[in-house]
């Protein structure tokens, strides 16, 4: 199977899916020393993001988010690619064009109005916004 969604930072990834269960904002929902879920009851919490496609169904904004995802990146302990829900925050594709230019790692960032990937599956995302079941 194969879905298309909005490619808010282009990129390729393949890799084992992590939905958060709860909404959730970088800025005090993910740790920047260890990328662990860290937001007080949130149903992750404890689970690291790192080498994760993770999905974001219901991202919280926060200026602050960008900085989060940027020290990930940075790191290198950020999730492999980013699949946004409902609201396309445009902060975290923000932290990944800064780290391009810094010459860091980058990760795709993908929109899909409802995007129903469960933890445990394996996807690709393309370029384009395609995105494949492995």
């Amino acid at each position: 199977m194969s879905w298309c969604g909005q490619v808010l930072y282009s990129g390729t990834a393949n890799g084992t899916v992590l939905r958060l269960e709860a909404p959730i904002s970088f800025w005090g929902g993910i740790s920047p020393e260890n990328a662990e879920v860290v937001l007080e009851n949130h149903p992750q919490r404890g689970v690291k993001i790192t080498d994760k496609i993770l999905i974001v169904p219901d991202p919280i904004g926060s200026s602050s988010s960008a900085a989060i995802l940027l020290e990930l990146l940075y790191a290198r302990i950020a999730p492999k690619g980013l699949i946004l829900g409902t609201n396309k925050d445009a902060i975290l594709p923000i932290s990944v064009l800064v780290a391009e230019q810094m010459g860091w790692n980058t990760i795709p960032v993908i929109a899909m109005e409802n995007p129903t990937f469960k933890s445990g599956e394996e996807l690709e995302i393309k370029t384009d916004g395609t995105i494949h079941c492995i």
